[in-house]
Formats: C-alpha cells, sequence, structure tokens
C-alpha cells in the first residue's frame, strides 16, 4: 500500500510540474530552464542533505552505484527533460505529456531484456493501452 501512495504521490506532482514549466518556458530557451532547474533541485538536496546528516553517506556510495545512477540522471534529468521542454515549449502541453508518458513501454521491453523481469500478459496489456492512448492523444 505504501508503494501505491508514493505512486499516486509521484503521478500528482508530474501531473503538476508540465502546467509549472509551460508557464516558466514563455520567454526562457529550454537550455536555459533546464539549468536553473537543475540548481534549484541541487540546492534543495544539498540543504536536506546536510540538515539530516545523510551528507557524509555519499562517500559510501560505489563506483558502480555512482555510474548507473549518473546514467539514469543524464538519460531523465539531462536528455529526456531537455526533449520534453522543447516539446512543452513549442507544443501543447496536454498533448506532448501524455506522449511523454509512453515511456513505460520502453521501460518495460528493457526491463525484460537487461534485468530478466518477466513479460506478462498484464504489462502486454498495460504497453497495448499506452500506445493506444498516444495514438489518441496524438490525433
Amino acid at each position: 500500500m505504501k508503494t501505491f501512495i508514493f505512486a499516486l504521490i509521484g503521478m500528482l506532482f508530474w501531473g503538476i510540474a508540465p502546467i509549472f514549466g509551460k508557464m516558466g518556458l514563455v520567454q526562457v530557451n529550454p537550455n536555459i530552464a533546464l539549468s536553473m532547474r537543475s540548481i534549484v533541485i541541487t540546492a534543495i538536496l544539498l540543504v536536506w542533505l546536510l540538515a539530516t546528516g545523510q551528507a557524509g553517506s555519499l562517500a559510501s556510495v560505489t563506483p558502480k552505484a555512482w555510474l548507473f545512477i549518473g546514467l539514469e540522471g543524464v538519460c531523465a534529468s539531462l536528455l529526456g527533460h531537455l526533449a520534453y521542454y522543447y516539446a512543452i515549449k513549442f507544443g501543447e502541453v496536454s498533448q506532448i505529456s501524455p506522449i511523454m508518458s509512453g515511456f513505460p513501454i520502453v521501460t518495460v521491453m528493457l526491463a525484460a531484456l537487461l534485468l530478466g523481469e518477466k513479460f506478462t500478459p498484464a504489462k502486454l496489456i498495460g504497453a497495448i493501452l499506452i500506445v493506444l492512448g498516444v495514438l489518441i492523444i496524438k490525433r
């Protein structure tokens, strides 16, 4: 139940965020906007780590974990969000957001191929529904 609640909270904030992004990008280049966003988030997280005494734990993180978390950051927070910012700057946020939200299709396929996770009938039906949703929004 706890996982589901956190997923719902994430959904809520990910649903709100594009509205703020679109409003902020009116007179701002997406490259600058992503940099601004990253600076704000980094500052908040650094304060949080220092305030909770967790900053010292960074030294115990393995190089392998740094690599994979770093790659996740480059894919999601840099390249993915940069593409997203350009898309919402020049497109309709109500169309762009659902299309960008089709990422679980890529995740499910790669999780099966690279992580050995099972590709179940439920995941197949979910992927088909996502594709159909994207196609409907695209029209």
